[in-house]
């Protein structure tokens, strides 16, 4: 069994930063791929990035490409997301989420593992 908490969410300015971070715990972390979904007020839950379980291999929506980075750090049990130059749409409430096996998936079904979701709010 493993749980995840998120800490990091808050309000920043349109063209800012904040960093959001997820502490597993459990065991077996190394073995999960490991990310972070979205979920804005009256909109669908989407896929934002994830990382291979063993970190190196990573993806984004197409919508965060360049401005956000995901890591995991597997000694920590974490997965962080770096997101800059942020914009009133990445507003939503962000979950991390983990799954067994190595591989990553966009689709939310496939997540075993879910954080209580943190907010993210981008003033314009």
């Amino acid at each position: 069994q493993v749980q995840l908490v998120e800490s990091g969410g808050g309000l920043v300015q349109a063209g800012g930063s904040l960093r959001l971070s997820c502490e597993a715990s459990g065991r077996g972390f190394d073995t999960f791929a490991a990310g972070w979904f979205r979920q804005a007020p009256g909109k669908d839950r989407e896929f934002v990035s994830a990382c291979s379980a063993s970190g190196r291999s990573k993806h984004y929506r197409d919508s965060v490409k360049g401005r956000f980075l995901v890591s995991k750090d597997n000694a920590k049990n974490t997965v962080d997301l770096q997101m800059n130059n942020l914009k009133p749409e990445d507003t939503a409430v962000y979950y991390c989420v983990a799954r067994a096996g190595i591989g990553i998936s966009p689709r939310d079904w496939e997540y075993d593992y879910w954080g209580q979701g943190t907010q993210v709010t981008v003033a314009s």
